[in-house]
């Protein structure tokens, strides 16, 4: 049977280091403030790279990690909401700057689910024979939409990519089990505005629009706390697994009040979670892949292991993939 396993990781961030202090000379609001309320220490933030410049150093990695060269991957999906410029899409900025000739490329926005999503779309393309090989990344810089006044949102994000190769195995289970969700009837609770429509046509004049990340922090919060439980619980129920048979559960960095409560839920040692979010903050798309490559480099997880994605954010979107490393 034909499946897609995970050949290889990558991740990359900024090397400029933003800590609590740091931001407290910018803004009214302390280390011990920021740490009790998120689990947040540090944040990388970029200081020239764009979204693509992140995306393409952790693809790199990746693609190195597979054994592989960039002219095996047949197809890039990057998932963003922080690209350079509406077109062309990070996915084909990085197919340029990897020189991977063969490979189609497209970004997905899903906000802080999107590895998730791509991830589920880069295993279907593999499950149904169209592709081999894919190069799938999550990348956000998020310093670039960050209202830096507003203290509630801007002591969350941090900047970073990190990626991952999925390959076509006939032997090995790999990806066991994929879901996805969307409740958009609340996707005003998290929001990030782009261009009014405005034409000689149009009754729009031009007024200025708010391009910050705005959030609904309590109803952000009892939404990711729901669904973060369910999508783990419907992911076990699905395969028959038991939760004792997980290695790990690889979240959404977003917040470390969010994981304490669905350890709680769900039964199970906070330490079940792999979290890095006290040095790299909330990075949306990337950093539930940051934190997978991260657990390889540091061989918390090994071959043979069962791990949970879990993935939760603006649209609001969620999702979960089981994956058999």
């Amino acid at each position: 049977m034909r499946n897609s396993i995970i050949a290889g990781t990558g991740s990359y961030v900024p090397d400029n280091i933003v800590s609590n202090d740091d931001l407290s000379k910018i803004m009214d609001t302390n280390d011990e403030w920021i740490s009790s309320r998120t689990g947040i220490k540090n944040r990388c933030i970029s200081i020239e790279e764009n979204t693509s410049d992140l995306a393409y150093e952790a693809g790199l990695k990746a693609i190195k990690n597979a054994r592989m060269i960039a002219e095996d991957i047949d197809l890039i999906i990057v998932s963003t909401i922080t690209p350079d410029m509406q077109m062309p899409s990070v996915s084909c900025m990085v197919q340029k700057k990897l020189g991977a000739v063969n490979a189609s490329a497209f970004d997905v926005s899903a906000a802080c689910s999107g590895f998730i999503y791509a991830v589920d779309i880069a295993d279907s393309m593999i499950r149904c024979g169209r592709h081999n090989n894919v190069l799938v990344i999550g990348a956000e810089v998020l310093s670039k939409s960050v209202n830096w006044s507003d203290r509630s949102t801007a002591v969350l994000f941090g900047d970073g990519a990190g990626a991952a190769v999925l390959k076509a195995d006939d032997n090995k289970k790999g990806i066991l089990y994929a879901l996805t969700a969307a409740e958009g009837d609340k996707g005003q609770y998290l929001e990030m505005e782009e261009k009014p429509v405005i034409s000689p046509f149009s009754n729009n004049k031009g007024t200025n629009i708010n391009k910050f990340i705005t959030m609904d922090g309590k109803q952000v919060l009892r939404f990711s706390t729901r669904v973060i439980v369910d999508a783990v619980k419907e992911v076990l129920e699905k395969t028959d697994e038991s939760i004792d048979d997980i290695a790990y559960i690889i979240p959404h960095q977003a917040n470390y009040r969010i994981i304490d409560y669905a350890a709680h839920k769900l039964n199970v040692d906070c330490s079940k979670f792999y979290l890095n979010i006290r040095d790299y903050g909330n990075t949306s798309s990337a950093s539930i892949a940051i934190a997978l490559d991260e657990a390889f480099r540091k061989n918390k997880v090994k071959k043979g292991d069962k791990v949970i994605l879990v993935g939760f954010g603006g649209g609001l979107t969620y999702g979960a993939i089981l994956v058999e490393i």
